[in-house]
């Protein structure tokens, strides 16, 4: 008498190797997602960065004075989080203009998130 075997399930590698491959392809996937959470983060914080720094100039402009030619810092509030700002008023070939040059600066001030150069006009001078 011979015995019959039926060959209708999957061997133990070809489970092991299906599985293997599942792995490698969710650990891709997961690395994917993980590095547009990343990039999703950052442009939040540079566009959050570039709201500062037109805050900044707009504020000279709504203030309609004169600003001296210095470089000054400080922080905002905005969304929840301190934001580092560094700015620097200088003259320009125009005796009427003053360029105002705003950088948002990271946490550790490591590196700049937003720069804007903007200019003033000065007001007393005649149209």
């Amino acid at each position: 008498m011979q015995h019959r075997r039926d060959n209708t399930g999957f061997l133990l590698i070809e489970v092991l190797v299906a599985l293997a491959i599942l792995s490698i392809a969710l650990a891709a996937v997961s690395y994917a997602i993980s590095q547009s959470i990343d990039t999703t983060a950052a442009l939040r914080d540079r566009a959050i960065a570039m709201w500062v720094a037109q805050d900044r100039i707009a504020l000279h402009r709504m203030r309609r004075e004169w600003p001296a030619t210095k470089t000054t810092s400080g922080t905002r509030e905005l969304a929840g989080r301190t934001w580092n700002w560094e700015e620097k008023v200088a003259t320009t070939p125009v005796a009427q203009l003053r360029r105002i040059e705003v950088e948002v600066l990271s946490d550790d001030k490591s590196h700049v998130l937003a720069r804007l150069v903007g200019f003033v006009r000065d007001q007393r001078a005649s149209p």
